[in-house]
């Protein structure tokens, strides 16, 4: 019964940076677990499929960003006082007229 005992007793692993490789084991599920959930509270999973998509930030509000996505690459804009639509750097397109009933028609020059 001891030849069994010592035989098991030597045959254990007295390497102290083993520990080490399993809290980076431990690591690194934890920072794949917290993604997958990140992902999944915001509703981010347009990010991983393959259909182009545009999303809108805080419509309306000061710190409004437009997300878009065109095949692998991913654009963020975001409006600046710089390109304020009032400070005269872009040309006039056309012209749009509301009727009475509502509609708005869109005339190009």
């Amino acid at each position: 019964m001891r030849r069994r005992r010592s035989l098991l007793r030597k045959g254990e692993d007295s390497d102290p940076m083993s520990v080490v490789s399993n809290l980076f084991d431990v690591a690194m599920v934890f920072a794949v677990a917290l993604m997958v959930a990140l992902v999944s509270r915001y509703n981010m999973t347009e990010m991983f499929s393959q259909e182009d998509f545009t999303m809108v930030k805080n419509p309306g509000k000061d710190n409004m960003e437009i997300i878009t996505k065109e095949g692998e690459k991913i654009n963020r804009y975001t409006p600046s006082e710089d390109s304020d639509p009032s400070s005269g750097k872009g040309k006039r397109v056309g012209v749009a007229y509301e009727l009475e009933n509502g509609d708005i028609i869109y005339v190009p020059e």
